[in-house]
């Protein structure tokens, strides 16, 4: 899972699937269960002559997305895009995690300017702040709280073994490595389980980090919950639900414009890797000029000799709401220079409103004052049953 608990349900998701594998251990997707959410089904639904049964108890979502850098057109097609769904499908809660923003060097005066540039692009980019919370992660004080007592019963094995702190820490070396870097996977945790959440968007490169949130749950479930709970005053059973991965299909995962096997990235030292979805018409079409192709002849998806092309191809089709089939149909005898028109006009076209109305929210400080205090508001009524239940279960003197 992303440091940003990134969502990925893609714009037109197939239908609710769901699939356990079995046995504990290393291969960390196998205990998961993965959902798949259809949109159009609730619409479908909903338009039919019988009449509704009364609505079952919405299950709860949670995820977000670190204000470090630009949001690029990575974060929104795999991840914000998505909210704007599943706020009609679920509780949901979507926050800017900016204490996951300080675990590797950043500029300390340019954070709360870009937690504020965030969570305006939320807003813009459809989430509606009567159906979702939103929220800014550090405004909820229980996070770091539930952190620090999570973290007393996380072994350091299994922090040790989180492949993204290898690979950082190797790039920057042991001396530039805060203990952040190692721990902020309990961090993540605490983001989720203080929320008692159902599911947890997550891409299949990300599944690692929702897997430890699941065996640190069961093992304070284990360790401190059931009848010991109860011994001590509370109500007994579980403190923390168990949560599930929400899985994308193929084509979330939006790659690099110079390389398409490695995944856009704020953090990638070229800004020609990526486009941000604040960036202006000609800068998006001086991107798609200059972006890495190859020289096979007409556009395919999925072959894996082509990385570059499957990944404009599924830009273009996530962009447009197309399906597969239909931008074969459209693009598969095209050349590059004609499909990199089509691709960069549709770009244009999908973000400008988006441009337009972020640009409105930013110029109404209150009113973005107003959705991040209410929305924590919303997420503190929440965080603090799971918190005080935790401190009661585990000894600590009541307040």
């Amino acid at each position: 899972m992303s440091r940003a608990l990134l969502s990925h349900i893609l714009h037109r998701p197939p239908s609710l699937q769901a699939s356990r594998g079995g046995g504990r251990g290393g291969v960390l997707p196998s205990r998961l269960r993965t959902l798949r959410v259809d949109c159009s089904a609730t619409e479908a639904a909903a338009s039919g002559d019988e009449a509704p049964a009364p609505p079952a108890r919405k299950k709860r979502v949670v995820s977000g997305v670190q204000p470090t850098g630009l949001v690029h057109l990575g974060n929104y097609l795999g991840a914000i895009k998505n909210w704007v769904s599943l706020q009609d499908l679920y509780e949901t809660l979507f926050f800017i995690v900016d204490l996951h923003a300080i675990t590797l060097p950043y500029d300390a005066p340019q954070l709360s300017k870009a937690t504020r540039s965030t969570a305006a692009i939320y807003l813009a980019c459809g989430i509606d702040s009567s159906k979702a919370s939103i929220f800014v992660q550090s405004h909820v004080r229980a996070h770091v709280e539930l952190m620090w007592l999570l973290s007393s019963s996380t072994p350091i094995g299994w922090l040790n073994r989180m492949i993204q702190f290898k690979e950082k820490s190797r790039k920057a070396g042991d001396e530039n490595v805060g203990v952040a870097l190692l721990t902020y996977p309990v961090l993540m945790a605490s983001d989720i389980l203080l929320y008692q959440s159902d599911l947890v968007p997550v891409g299949e490169d990300q599944t690692q980090h929702l897997e430890l949130t699941r065996e640190i749950a069961e093992r304070v479930n284990n360790l401190y919950g059931g009848r010991k709970w109860k011994k001590m005053g509370g109500r007994g059973g579980s403190l923390f639900k168990v949560p599930e991965a929400l899985i994308p299909p193929a084509g979330a995962r939006v790659m690099s414009l110079t390389d398409g096997l490695s995944k856009m990235s704020k953090s990638a030292p070229s800004d020609q890797s990526r486009i941000n979805l604040l960036d202006p018409k000609d800068v998006i079409m001086n991107k798609i000029k200059r972006c890495k192709t190859d020289s096979f002849p007409g556009l395919e998806f999925d072959n894996p000799e082509r990385p570059e092309c499957s990944n404009l191809l599924s830009i273009y089709q996530i962009i447009a709401g197309k399906s597969k089939e239909e931008v074969i149909g459209e693009c598969q005898d095209m050349n590059w220079g004609t499909f990199k028109t089509t691709l960069t006009d549709a770009l244009i076209d999908h973000l400008q409103p988006i441009q337009v109305r972020y640009e409105e929210i930013m110029s109404d400080p209150g009113y973005l004052d107003t959705v991040l205090l209410e929305g924590a508001g919303k997420a503190t009524e929440i965080a603090d049953i799971t918190l005080n239940n935790v401190y009661q279960a585990m000894g600590f003197l009541r307040r």
